[in-house]
């Protein structure tokens, strides 16, 4: 356990159980608020690795098909 949670662990446990009550319903708003954020941030559509890339393909100079070229290979493993 960090420190941090050590100290605000000894401040809760000095209140009342009803300020304990609201001290865990805050914290647990917070919790709620950032597993939504997390849910919301990949709920979002993000680009596909071929829409980022479609404006690149094709750009490049040279055969479409590497097999095209019967020497692409030669000498490979040897």
């Amino acid at each position: 356990m960090s420190a941090l949670s050590k100290q605000i662990l000894q401040t809760v446990e000095v209140l009342p159980t009803e300020d304990q009550y609201q001290v865990l319903t805050f914290v647990e708003s917070l919790w709620k608020k950032r597993q939504e954020a997390i849910t919301t941030s990949l709920e979002t559509n993000s680009p596909s690795f071929f829409e980022v890339a479609q404006a690149s393909i094709g750009a490049g100079e040279g055969p479409g098909d590497l097999s095209t070229n019967p020497d692409y290979m030669q000498g490979y493993g040897q």
